[in-house]
Formats: C-alpha cells, structure tokens, sequence
C-alpha cells in the first residue's frame, strides 16, 4: 500500500472509531479528520473544502427548509389528525401512523418526520390508556422504512445519487429509489404492525404504562423554598408523612453547596437549603402548593411552582447542543429563565444533582419556566417536546400553497425538466417571499452538524477512492468471496453496510460502502447500480440499536427503551428487509 492509502485508512478508520465511542460529537470528528488529511497532505488543497459546494449538501440544507415550511404551514397538523384516532386498535394504530410517518418521510427529513408525529402518538397512548413504549419504536422504524422510498427522502439516497453521477455520468432520479424502497417499506411497516410490537421486552412495557408521560416517577429535582414555606423549621423526617400523602420522597439535603450525608433525617430545614426529591412533575406541583417550594433562589427568577410558570418535557436528540453538558455549563438558569427540575434517563433515577448532571442523547428533561420562553429555549437547546404546546403561530391558510408550490417542484425535478437543488432552492425562495417561513426560520431549520458532517467526509471519501484504497477493499471482499454468485456477493456487501450503519452515522457509511459497491460490481462485470442500491437499502437499515439513526436515540428517552431493546424488533426487520430487497433489486436493477 501506499502512503496515501496507509494515511487516509488510518483516518477512516479513526473517524469510525470515534464515532462509535461518541465521546465527541460527530461534526467535530469529521471536521478534525479533514483537516488533519489536508495537514498530512493525503487530501488536495483544491478538493479540501469542495464538500461544503457539493450538491448532496445543498439538497439536505434545502429539505430541511422545506420540511420546516411544511411543518408551520399545518400541512402535517392537518395530516395527523385526520388520520390519528385513539379509539383505534393498537394494531391499527401502528399501521395508520406508520404508513402516515412512512409518506411523510418520502418527501421530508426523516428526522423532521418524527419530531412531528412522536407528541401525537405520545398523546394518542395517553387517551387509550397505553404504553408509548408500544407505539414509539415502529413509528421510528417507520419513518426510516419511509425515507428509502425517495431521492430525498433520507440523505444517504441524495449522497448516493450524487456519487452516481460522478462515477457514472447520471445521477438518480426522484423515483428511482421507489423500485426497491418502496417494497421494503411496504413489507416493513407490516411487519412492526404486525408482528414487530409485540417483540418489544415487556419489562419495557410494563415500565410505562402510566397513562400519561408525565406521570413517570424516576425523576430527580432539587427544590427550595419559598421565604414563607412551612418546611422551614422542621426535619426531613417530620415531613415524611406529608410528602408521602404527595407520592414523593425526599432523597437528600444540599446545603452551601454540598451535599449532606445520607438524607439528613433530623436536620432542620433552613431557609437557604436545597431538598433532593424524587417525584413526578403532578406531586411535585401538588407538594410544592402544601409547602411553598420555590423553584430558584434567585430574585429574578423568583416564583413558586404554581401560577404563571409551566413545565414540559423534552427528549434530547444526540446534536442538541446540551449533549455532553450540564444546565450549569449552558447557563440554562440565566440565560434562558429556565430551570432543568428533572432527568429521567431510561428509567434509571439520577441521584446527582440535576444541574451539574451531564445531559445524554436519549435523556428526557423536565423544565420550567415561563411558557414561550420554555418554547424559545426548547428550540435553543435543539431539543424536541414530548406533546404539543400549541404556541407556534400556524399558518393553517398557508398550508394548500405550501404543499403544492412543494408538489410541483418535485414534479418537476421527476420530469427532468429542472435539475433537483434548483427546483427546491426555487422553493425556499418563494416560501421566503410569501411568509411561509421567515429567513431565521429557514436558517434555524438546518441541522448544520449534519452539513459539517457530510462536507468534512465528501473530500475524504473522494480521496480514499482516488488513492485506490477502496479498489483494495474490494479486491479483498473478492478474494474472501472467490466462486460466490453475484447475489452473494451482493448480500454480503449489504450485509455488511447495514452492520456499520447500526454503529456508525448512515452518510459515513454510505461515503465508504458506495464506491466500494462500484468497484465490486466493475470487477465483477455487473450492473453497478444494483449494488449502489443495495447499499442505499441497507444503509437505510439501522434497527439494532439507538446510535446508528438519529430517531432511534430520540425516542429512547421517552420510550424507556434500553440499549439491548432495539435488536429484538430490528434484527428480524433487516433480515426482512434483506430477504424482500435483494430479489426487487434483481429484478428492476438486473445484473
């Protein structure tokens, strides 16, 4: 091997590494891998940056735009409830928000597409009186399944497409990826209606069946008191009674700072003290009205519980901007006029203090505040609300024009008569000059983490293949399989994508497994774009666990789902997945 090769696996593989571990976020490790490959001068100076001009990236900033447009127009409120019903069975309720996550996700962000339907299935659970944990899961299966349907879809088919038409000349149509994703999706979402659900561990099951989210007991939330509060005086152990009367516990004292030993039974409670109290968000407004608790001890953002301050819910997707940090190191408190009172992290009670706790991808935080401000810092934080707050302004007489100025774009692009970025970027724009969105609409609606990513790995990706490192991946994959028919060597190689997808970001994977996929099928004397597909379908397929989709981590959290819950619905999905996909690859991609 070659320097260059040596040099830029080595950088693959550490970008690989790394994102598993997932110490540091994954826009970060790529920009870091980019810039150490132009220092060690195994990627050209004029190449360096040409990821952040490259059409994949335009096309996912653009249907983030337009996924955000679609979103405050009502158009998907209009959906939702037309077609949600809580008085359906379960089954029937998987299958018809399944289907409804599945053609949103066709035509949107996956992500996007989940963020919008989780608080209504989350509300339809708590009317029924069911598990969330029952719905959730196939609901994100769903909306991944949904994504493999269209070019834009899910950004591996636009990654993919793009690299077509380097490698070949022609990049993919809007419906070419229909041929074989739409049948996977098909047999998919029947599946996890069916069958899937029920595969879900019922320890999970049993963990939430409260009717609502909110009632959830695994919460840890410090407390002070009111200048007025009863509670001042007495012992932990005097209060015992009446906290239980409240179905909360008092779990430790704070007190200048630190922490009294165990939980400081016959302390008497000063003014300036903390409580540590483990209680869900309705006892613990019911106790604080008894004892005049007060949520800050500062004078600006003085207030008891009860009155003009509200909570919320919100789940934390691994690109919020609190990932890694604590409400202390963010200065949730002073910058935003809210307070973190809770974590519930997969069921698990944090006996940290809250405000100094790290925040996880997966975590559910409770906050408090003033009711648009907890909006405005929902969207700061990049986090995602658990129900719907109704305080988004809608512009509900938007919504017909909205969807067909979207409509028409997409008709457009499919008639090859305006190439894809320009027809979506012609609709941002229009969207811009009539209101649909305001320019710090659009700006806040792209996930520039995503972009970073997907730029930073491009030149990467584009060196590794022009070195010749991934013709010596694929002269390995072809010396292993020596005397194997084409659909298994196929298999194997989507086999193989769909493994480093569940681990890996599904663009990192697919900047590895498609130029390999070209250089299996040339060697072979095949039809390359059989094996593009196939990597396309299995990058798709990140079932078996919460880190290889963004939506598997983001329902984690208020699904309760643990680590080990996700193979046992996943793993016979994707060998599902793989039993329907490989024969609609052969026969509208034939060899």
């Amino acid at each position: 091997m070659t320097y260059e090769q040596i040099t830029l696996f080595l950088l693959m593989g550490g970008v690989l590494v790394l994102l598993v571990w997932g110490r540091w976020r994954y826009d970060l490790v790529a920009f870091g891998a980019l810039s150490l490959g132009l220092l060690l001068n195994v990627i050209p100076k004029e190449a360096a940056f040409s990821g952040f001009g490259h059409p994949a990236v335009i096309i996912i900033a653009l249907v983030l735009m337009i996924s955000k447009a679609l979103s405050q127009s009502g158009a998907i409120e209009m959906l939702s409830e037309k077609f949600i019903d809580s008085s359906r069975s379960l089954v029937s309720h998987i299958a018809s928000i399944g289907i409804l996550g599945a053609i949103m996700s066709a035509f949107m962000n996956n992500v996007a597409t989940l963020a919008l339907l989780m608080p209504v299935d989350i509300q339809t659970a708590k009317r029924a009186k069911r598990s969330p944990s029952k719905t959730l899961m196939p609901l994100s299966f769903a909306t991944i399944l949904g994504g493999m349907v269209t070019l834009i879809g899910t950004p591996p088919n636009i990654v993919i497409s793009q690299f077509r038409e380097t490698a070949l000349g022609d990049p993919y149509t809007m419906f070419d990826f229909a041929y074989v994703g739409l049948g996977a999706a098909v047999a998919g979402i029947a599946f996890v209606s069916l069958i899937g659900w029920r595969l879900v561990p019922e320890s999970t099951q049993k963990k939430n069946t409260s009717h609502d989210l909110r009632n959830l007991d695994d919460y840890t939330i410090e407390i002070g008191f009111d200048h007025n509060s009863s509670a001042i005086g007495q012992s932990i152990s005097q209060l015992e009674q009446l906290t239980e009367e409240h179905d909360a516990i008092i779990i430790g004292l704070i007190r200048k700072g630190k922490r009294l030993p165990g939980i400081a039974l016959d302390e008497e409670i000063r003014k300036s003290d903390l409580l540590v109290i483990e209680a869900s968000p309705k006892s613990l407004e019911s106790l604080s009205g008894e004892l005049k608790l007060s949520y800050s001890k500062s004078s600006k953002h003085k207030g008891t519980l009860a009155g003009t301050l509200h909570m919320t819910e919100v789940t934390i997707p691994y690109d919020a901007q609190i990932v890694g940090q604590s409400a202390n190191d963010v200065r949730l408190l002073s910058r935003q006029g809210i307070m973190l009172l809770g974590i519930s992290r997969q069921g698990k009670t944090l006996r940290k203090r809250v405000r100094k706790t790290l925040i996880k991808a997966g975590d559910v935080l409770l906050l408090m505040g003033e009711n648009e401000q907890l909006n405005n810092t929902t969207q700061w934080l990049g986090a995602l609300p658990l129900e719907k707050r109704g305080l988004q302004v809608i512009q509900r007489d938007k919504a017909g024009l909205a969807i067909s100025l979207f409509a028409l774009a997409i008709a457009l692009s499919s008639f090859g008569i305006v190439y894809l970025p320009v027809a979506l970027a012609m609709v941002v724009v229009l969207y811009g000059f009539l209101k649909v969105l305001t320019p710090s609409q659009m700006y806040h609606s792209v996930q520039w983490s995503v972009i970073v990513l997907v730029a930073s790995l491009i030149p990467l990706g584009a060196a590794l293949e022009a070195s010749g490192g991934t013709q010596l991946i694929a002269n390995g994959i072809l010396s292993m399989t020596d005397g194997w028919p084409v659909v298994a060597v196929l298999a194997l190689l989507m086999v193989v994508t769909m493994t480093l997808s569940d681990m890996l970001n599904n663009i990192a994977t697919v900047l590895v497994a498609a130029p390999v996929g070209i250089s299996l099928a040339n060697e072979l004397g095949v039809n390359p774009d059989a094996f593009l597909m196939g990597v396309a379908v299995a990058a798709s397929c990140a079932f078996l666990s919460p880190i290889g989709h963004k939506n598997n981590t983001i329902i984690m959290g208020p699904g309760g789902y643990k680590f080990g819950d996700y193979w046992r619905m996943g793993l016979p999905l994707e060998l599902l997945i793989l039993a329907v996909s490989i024969p609609l690859i052969m026969v509208f991609w034939p060899f």
